[in-house]
């Protein structure tokens, strides 16, 4: 069953009339627009060529010469960097263009400002010819419907062609109108079409900005594992210590004997310290997701603000369970990241030591010499099953990764009873600043 006939007209016509097609009819025009101050340079250079008595001569060796004098005009003014996202923008705009096929931001690379340069080119091109076009035709094409009509038209003829005098010329008039009109329609819709299909050649991403842009999303990859690194951190140790201290204190809170209360008020006292060092931390790690990229210190090579080797005293005193603490040389003239790292990796290795291994004590050594700083914890293993608590998991990946980005290296295992976590940290500039 066929379709009725206003709705195939409909179909007919929305290629040529449709919303899609004005969208793209207005990107058109605004590159005829683009195109007027390159074309009115234009007729100051052809002008005295053609001896043409002022600009706007009827002229159509002054119309097509400032034409061919424009676009290479424009071409040398597309070399620009910012003309692509403008160009960008437009595209997207109005000619209906997927969204991720075209680039973002300036053409810096010689190809993407040769490809903008095509694209800006072709685009006041063809806008100016069917701006021009829409110009001219409607009127003509409305004197044509109504020339049958209006004896004032036939006798002022509008330059018309002699052929319109023949009876049978002048009742095909408004047909010829009409197909005026249709055609300025279909030219519009094929130029449109054109640039819409080469947007994505012309304006799309080149090499250098797909790896730009991958550059970006792997930085971007990185200051969120950063983040998360700290958060994962700083509170899972916390809650690690608190729950453990927590439930000591709860153990014997009946307890009437002095050594006992005198326990439980260290307990607090440790909950107490913990919770407000790592809410302060908490706050650091927040304020960073809040930044806009430019302004955190991870995305331009730093690291998130945090504790250091000097507040390591701060950290055994309250970390809940017993630490055998031997240090050879200064570590606190480690450098500034080396030592932020290392604090997070001692952090990370308490928490294990408390998750896995209940209140068993932890010996921890560290070694500062000319070249790298060692740290080396040890903890002897549960009889039983280990007691593993919420949180664990990432931790020692996260102490792998931080490691890594230093240069150094981490190791983890058991050795007969013991769990040992070896971890060795260079000091050189360019490890502390990856």
């Amino acid at each position: 069953m066929t379709a009725p006939l206003p709705r195939r007209t409909a179909a007919l016509l929305r290629p040529l009339l449709g919303g899609r097609a004005r969208l793209r009819w207005t990107h058109l025009i605004l590159g005829g627009a683009l195109l007027m101050p390159y074309w009115l340079l234009g007729t100051v250079v052809v002008g005295p060529l053609v001896d043409a008595d002022n600009l706007f001569a009827n002229s159509l060796a002054l119309q097509f010469g400032a034409y061919a004098v424009a676009l290479p005009l424009a071409a040398a003014s597309a070399l620009f960097p910012l003309v692509r996202p403008l160009s960008v923008a437009a595209a997207r705009a109005l000619c209906g263009v997927p969204e991720g096929s075209l680039a973002d931001g300036p053409a810096r690379s010689r190809a993407a400002r040769v490809r903008t340069t095509g694209w800006f080119t072709l685009h006041v091109g063809l806008g100016g010819i069917i701006s021009g076009m829409s110009l001219a035709l409607p009127p003509f094409a409305v004197a044509l419907m109504a020339l049958p009509l209006s004896s004032a038209l036939r006798e002022s003829r509008l330059g018309m062609p002699r052929a319109f005098e023949h009876g049978w010329a002048m009742a095909l008039a408004p047909l010829a109108g009409i197909l005026s009109l249709v055609a300025l329609a279909a030219c519009a819709a094929a130029a449109s079409t054109l640039l819409a299909r080469l947007a994505p050649v012309l304006l799309g991403p080149t090499p250098a900005d797909r790896l730009a842009a991958a550059e970006r999303r792997a930085a971007d990859l990185a200051v969120r594992n950063r983040l998360a690194r700290e958060l994962h951190d700083s509170v899972g140790h916390a809650l690690s210590a608190v729950t453990l201290q927590a439930g000591a204190a709860r153990r014997i809170l009946d307890s009437d004997a002095p050594k006992d209360r005198e326990f439980v008020r260290e307990a607090l006292t440790a909950i107490e310290e913990t919770t407000r060092r790592t809410v302060g931390e908490l706050d650091s790690v927040l304020g960073l997701l809040r930044q806009d990229d430019e302004d955190r210190p991870a995305a331009r090579g730093g690291g998130p603000a945090g504790p250091t080797l000097d507040a390591l005293d701060v950290l055994l005193a309250h970390c809940g369970v017993h630490v055998a603490l031997t240090v050879e040389g200064d570590v606190t003239t480690v450098p500034e990241p080396v030592s932020r790292e290392a604090y997070r990796i001692v952090q990370e290795g308490l928490s294990n030591a408390l998750r896995h291994g209940g209140a068993a004590p932890v010996t921890l050594h560290a070694a500062l010499s000319t070249e790298k700083l060692e740290i080396t914890m040890e903890n002897p293993l549960p009889d039983t099953a280990p007691v593993v608590r919420p949180g664990g998991g990432r931790g020692l990946l996260g102490v792998t990764e931080r490691a890594t980005l230093l240069g150094g290296h981490a190791e983890a295992g058991h050795d007969g009873a013991l769990w040992r976590l070896s971890v060795a940290l260079p000091l050189t500039a360019d490890g502390g600043a990856r």
